[in-house]
């Protein structure tokens, strides 16, 4: 794989740091000085993030998925006193149920979406500078068989196009593979009647941790981010504008007044929820879809590049994509109504997804038992009459309702910085007209400062080169696929993970017996990344919850077990983070049921 800057023009700010460190120190240790020093200050707990809440904010964001983390970054690091409440954990909803590609959308040219596709692929690039320990790029491939209902040369003058749009500035220059090349390729795809395919490049990401990592960020820049605190109404000025919100803890039951002077609803599925709570008329904004992805070992489905597919029966696009000794095979695009927190993978989801698997791939094909997980988001799109699930547009809104509550609704993972910016200079302006906000604030610069674990990083991007330090600092008691997993993971801040490994050995040992998550995870997820139930852990945290064979239900007690040391559980607390997370790997087994 080419040197990612080789392939992407970087941010002058980002050379500057890189040659900061040559001058510091030339050595394979480079970067993790700055990143000691800036890892110094030791993040508050969850209960800690609770305790802080009740005074004054300029902003109050309702929601932390990836629009409410990227809202609080953006507004924290202009300078504004920012708020997130979160009813669950960070991430929970949407922001960790994605197809976790950061990509330009192909797709949406056809549409001829073309502002879209440009923001999109903008925006790519961008996340590829900031975040390059979690956007990576990743090959897809495109295969064109005989009756397709666009040419192959008519694809390949799209990807064109679509270079076009990003300035050139992919990770890599596509390529028009013929028949025989595909089978070189790809050989698990279906080579009848195959054309040919072109080959071009986007990016896979961990959602759930650059959801994580953005409202880290906003911490590092003042913000509170208080998780499983539920807005259970809004506070109402004389004027009948909204002065900010009451919210639960929903550990304690305890309530806390919270007073804004703007308040931000980034609550994606849930949105119509919170603007009906503002206002006594129902809300329709949206019109929510159901994605379902399911997880198989790549030994039952190899594929070595994200494979794009038009479903046997309704044409619908879907990927087979390489997830490392696993593949995932999605997604779904249905209408859904019902409580955003209820959704989950039907049988007919399922077998729709492993019929377009066996169509793709007959030599491989796959059966309900091959599934070990499967995850099912919804898309919070904006409400539109007279097409198809499919065709409703990705682009979002930001509305302002008559009580003075700001709502961010649609959009797509891959521009949620810009989206995040757009709605804090709406805050901004509603801020100076009411004349609440006088002096100058800072810029932002979200566009060019690394994200919390790109501090350091390797300006050649050489993830291997992480994985050293991380054994070296763990003093060797780490396995190389648990130092390569934290790299991948934390980037720089895998170090300090490490650093527990050697202060305390035994925190080396599996969370799950034959993986490579470690037991150090947990402590640095309680005391730096607000982890505070099991549920947190093993979905948010980690990925154990969709790659391990029974989903972590085996080693749950005893995860828990540790957790609840670290953060005072009584054993009934145990127990229930445990039946929690029983019930949220049911959910996600619940097509099953139908089988029986």
């Amino acid at each position: 794989m080419p040197r990612r800057r080789d392939l992407i023009p970087k941010p002058e700010s980002l050379h500057l740091i890189g040659v900061m460190w040559s001058l510091i120190d030339a050595t394979h240790h480079q970067g993790y000085r700055l990143h000691e020093q800036l890892m110094e200050r030791r993040m508050p707990t969850r209960k800690e993030m609770w305790e802080k809440l009740g005074e004054d904010v300029d902003v109050l964001i309702i929601g932390g998925g990836i629009n409410g983390a990227g809202i609080a970054r953006d507004a924290s690091r202009r300078g504004l006193k920012v708020c997130v409440v979160e009813q669950k954990d960070l991430a929970y909803g949407t922001s960790s149920r994605s197809s976790k590609l950061v990509h330009g959308g192909l797709r949406y040219l056809e549409q001829l979406e073309f502002a879209l596709v440009f923001e999109s692929v903008s925006e790519r690039r961008i996340l590829l500078d900031i975040a390059p320990h979690l956007v990576n790029p990743l090959g897809f491939l495109f295969p064109v068989y005989k009756g397709s209902r666009r040419g192959i040369h008519t694809i390949n003058a799209g990807m064109w196009i679509y270079e076009g749009l990003s300035l050139f500035r992919t990770p890599k220059r596509h390529r028009l593979l013929k028949r025989a090349d595909v089978k070189k390729e790809e050989p698990a795809l279906r080579n009848e009647e195959l054309q040919g395919a072109p080959l071009y490049y986007d990016c896979s990401t961990d959602d759930a941790r650059l959801t994580l990592e953005s409202a880290l960020d906003a911490v590092e820049h003042g913000a509170i981010v208080a998780t499983w605190a539920r807005c259970e109404e809004f506070i109402f000025g004389e004027s009948g504008k909204i002065e900010g919100a009451r919210v639960r803890d929903q550990f304690t039951g305890a309530t806390k007044e919270i007073r804004a002077s703007v308040t931000i609803n980034a609550t994606g599925p849930w949105t119509d929820h919170l603007l009906s709570m503002a206002s006594t008329k129902p809300s329709e904004v949206l019109r929510p879809t159901k994605g379902v992805h399911i997880v198989v070992d790549s030994s039952r489905l190899p594929v070595n590049n994200a494979v794009v597919c038009f479903h046997p029966e309704d044409k619908r696009v879907l990927f087979a994509i390489p997830w490392g000794e696993q593949t995932y095979i999605g997604t779904t695009d249905t209408d859904y109504e019902g409580d955003p927190g209820d959704v989950y993978a039907t049988l007919e989801d399922v077998d729709y997804l492993i019929d377009a698997s066996n169509h793709y791939f007959p030599e491989h094909q796959i059966s309900r038992d091959d599934v070990i997980s499967t995850w099912a988001g919804l898309r919070p799109l904006i409400r539109q009459g007279g097409v198809s699930e499919s065709a409703v547009s990705r682009e979002h809104e930001i509305l302002i309702s008559e009580q003075g509550l700001i709502t961010i609704a649609g959009g797509k993972l891959t521009t949620y910085r810009r989206m995040s910016a757009e709605v804090v200079d709406t805050a901004v302006k509603m801020l100076r007209m009411s004349g609440k906000l006088k002096e100058k604030l800072k810029a932002a610069h979200t566009d060019t400062e690394p994200l919390p674990g790109a501090v350091g990083w390797p300006e050649d991007d050489d993830h291997q080169s992480v994985t050293t330090q991380v054994l070296e600092k763990s003093g060797g008691h780490l396995s190389a696929e648990s130092a390569r997993l934290l790299a991948n993971t934390y980037g720089m801040r895998a170090l300090d993970v490490a650093a527990l490994v050697a202060d305390k050995p035994e925190l080396a040992k599996p969370m799950v017996q034959g993986r490579p998550e470690v037991y150090a995870q947990i402590d640095y997820a309680v005391n730096h990344e607000l982890a505070a139930t099991l549920t947190d852990m093993l979905i948010q945290r980690t990925q154990i919850f969709y790659r391990a064979k029974d989903q972590g239900i085996g080693d749950a007690p005893k995860v828990a077990a540790h957790m609840g040391g670290l953060l005072g559980w009584s054993p009934e607390d145990i127990e229930r983070n445990v039946a929690q997370y029983q019930h949220d790997v049911s959910l996600s087994r619940a097509w099953l049921d139908a089988c029986l």
